[in-house]
């Protein structure tokens, strides 16, 4: 789906570039900033701007991997990026609420509800990676990001997404992934996680999140540069404003990353939105929401980068799918955009929360949804004229050997259980989703990770609790 035409395209770069030019980026960190300094950036150490000339840029664009591997542990669910038709799904993240699969009722989470999320993510063909849907509130805050990796880690064989907020936040992240690896140089080679290193709109970088990015490119882990612009909030009211200002923050990451790291492995990625002027939410389902993701894709693919522009999931205030058709159309609308890879199953009220059921339910309407994104050949063997001078004028196509031979490969037959979730404005799956998450709950399993490695984990989040 296009947004911009051409002249669109180089409108919104020449803005970004004299942006980062004229007024530059905050980063709140020093060693960032003398990373970037000593790489050729104007530095007002005082104020901590970082202007970034066209040719940092340039070089940054040039130097970033355009093509690398999302690795998983069984070596079955690796995720080749970008993709040529299809994009990966994941679920949501870092809820701190979960509606309970017995009571129904909304209450805190723990370890071991990140676990049950995990299972069920590595069952379900709909979700290719796992974010963890909920946190760990019985451990202590800053251990948040550790202990979800680690029990992602144990219970998903998929490529595990997470937030790093500080630089020992990333190391950390670095030491579990590289003993799941078995070593740094194999974790390297092959990530078997990425992270979301947010950029803080309007223009700015906290310090724990860009010195967490650094350690991270250094390593190999590939990276995300989300930009969550809102308009009218963290950015100009207008879509051309939100657009640019999104673009423009995810420039400064790629150079941060590829100054930090040349060659890193970095995705453009925008979750911008209209801010809700009447509330102050993100608005994921705002019909303008989905033009600011497919222009946010054309420039991901402008500058050759992997895409992070699209969100699934129906993300209502209460498990099912209690959303209009209108709400419902623009968000999945946004997974046209070009987008590589989204997340966003399983999550709540705007990501404040999560659902066991919503889960299944997102992955299940993705195993429908995702046939309208499938590859098509248009070629003389497809149009098929022979077959066309068999049946002749005014014949039937239906008994003849190609319509019996290629009827699966060309048409896509929707799962009808599954569509039976889909109804707008209902509940009624709830029941039945309950029932086959506890199903997948009690039969499904996970491939164990090896003793040594799970006994030399806890000492690693022992010691860092320690």
């Amino acid at each position: 789906m296009k947004f911009l035409d051409k002249q669109e395209e180089d409108l919104v770069h020449a803005a970004s570039i004299e942006t980062l030019k004229d007024m530059g980026v905050l980063v709140r960190s020093p060693s960032v900033l003398k990373i970037l300094g000593d790489a050729g950036a104007d530095i007002d150490e005082k104020k901590m701007i970082a202007k970034m000339s066209e040719g940092m840029v340039n070089d940054a664009i040039k130097k970033a991997a355009k093509e690398f591997v999302l690795g998983s542990r069984d070596g079955k669910h690796d995720l080749k990026i970008p993709t040529d038709s299809i994009p990966f799904v994941g679920s949501n993240g870092i809820g701190t609420y979960m509606t309970d699969l017995k009571s129904g009722e909304k209450r805190e989470t723990t370890r071991k509800d990140i676990a049950d999320f995990a299972r069920l993510a590595d069952s379900l063909t709909g979700i290719d990676f796992f974010w963890s849907n909920v946190t760990a509130m019985e451990v202590p805050t800053s251990l948040h990001m550790i202990y979800a990796q680690w029990e992602a880690f144990q219970n998903c064989t998929k490529n595990y997404g997470t937030l790093t907020l500080s630089a020992r936040d990333a190391k950390v992240q670095i030491e579990l992934g590289s003993l799941i690896a078995g070593g740094r140089e194999q974790l390297r080679k092959k990530p078997l996680f990425h992270s979301l290193c947010c950029v803080i709109a309007p223009l700015s970088f906290e310090r724990g999140a860009v010195e967490g990015q650094v350690e991270l490119v250094k390593a190999g882990i590939p990276v995300i540069s989300m930009s969550m612009s809102l308009g009218g909030m963290s950015a100009p009211i207008t879509l051309a404003g939100t657009i640019t200002n999104a673009n423009t923050e995810n420039l400064a990451s790629l150079v941060i990353s590829q100054t930090a790291a040349p060659g890193a492995r970095h995705i453009y990625s925008s979750e911008s939105t209209p801010g809700n002027m009447t509330t102050g939410n993100i608005v994921y389902e705002a019909p303008e929401t989905m033009l600011i993701s497919a222009a946010t894709g054309q420039m991901a693919k402008r500058y050759g980068l992997p895409a992070y522009t699209g969100s699934w999931g129906v993300n209502g205030a209460i498990p099912g799918v209690p959303m209009s058709f209108c709400e419902l159309s623009a968000i999945a609308m946004s997974m046209f955009s070009g987008t590589d890879i989204a997340a966003g199953a399983g999550g709540l009220d705007q990501a404040k929360g999560g659902s066991l059921e919503q889960l299944l339910i997102d992955a299940y309407i993705w195993d429908n949804y995702k046939s309208f994104l499938r590859r098509f050949e248009i070629t003389r063997e497809k149009i098929a004229l022979d077959v066309v001078k068999e049946v002749g004028h005014g014949n039937t196509f239906l008994t003849h050997p190609h319509t019996a031979k290629n009827f699966k490969k060309e048409l896509f037959f929707r799962d009808k259980a599954k569509a039976a979730f889909e109804s707008t404005n209902s509940t009624a799956m709830i029941p039945e989703a309950r029932k086959a998450v506890r199903k997948i709950l009690e039969e499904h399993d996970v491939q164990k990770l090896d003793k040594e490695v799970l006994k030399q984990g806890e000492a690693i989040i022992k010691n860092i609790q320690k």
